[in-house]
């Protein structure tokens, strides 16, 4: 999984409620399990004018001008400022996958789904919860000034603002530490590799009859 240390990017603004994980990634791109290749799919039926498949060529779709993230420099963006109970709807990973193919590395927004949120943290994606009046304060400064950029530094937990302004946030601090250390599920097992061999080999003497 990719560290996350401290990322200076461009804002995007999803000025919608309730964004639920069918329209981050709808339900036919589901078929793949690979954490890959689900940038293009990113809001699929807002994105594009016409309806897309698996195994499509992306390029060749009409895109939608007034959807946000067709728009530059927002399809440059790597942060997502979005409105409250983002990633609400079904259980799916992919709609975090397909958030991170697209570029994103963090999401602010007033509230999340729960599993979106913990899914989030699995991958390597940032979910920070503001207060809804700082939220709303910042869709203006990004409404008023396209190519608007924050910097976001979990080790101090703060968002910086072009014009010197800090925000802090909170964050779970085991969360935090795998995030800092880039390790999901897979990884925090992994440290403990030696430990696990050791107890299979003394596991195999006490019982070999188990393997």
């Amino acid at each position: 999984m990719q560290k996350f240390t401290e990322i200076t990017g461009i804002v995007a603004p999803m000025d919608r409620p309730n964004v639920d994980t069918d329209a981050i990634i709808p339900k036919q791109y589901l078929k793949s399990i690979k954490r890959s290749g689900f940038g293009p799919n990113a809001f699929d039926d807002w994105r594009y004018l016409d309806p897309g498949e698996p195994g499509m060529d992306h390029s060749k779709r009409r895109p939608n001008p007034e959807f946000v993230l067709n728009q530059k420099p927002y399809d440059q963006a790597t942060i997502l400022l979005a409105r409250e109970n983002f990633g609400c709807g079904s259980s799916r990973e992919h709609a975090v996958w397909a958030l991170d193919d697209f570029g994103f590395r963090a999401v602010i927004a007033p509230s999340f789904a729960d599993i979106f949120f913990n899914n989030s943290f699995k991958s390597g994606m940032l979910p920070i919860v503001l207060d809804a009046t700082v939220v709303e304060q910042l869709f203006k400064e990004v409404e008023s000034d396209k190519g608007y950029q924050l910097t976001i530094d979990l080790e101090s937990q703060k968002i910086s603002k072009p014009n010197g302004d800090v925000i802090p946030f909170e964050v779970d601090e085991f969360r935090k530490y795998c995030l800092l250390n880039g390790l999901d599920d897979i990884g925090l097992t992994l440290k403990h590799a030696a430990d696990i061999r050791t107890y299979e080999e003394t596991r195999k003497q006490q019982a070999p009859w188990l393997f």
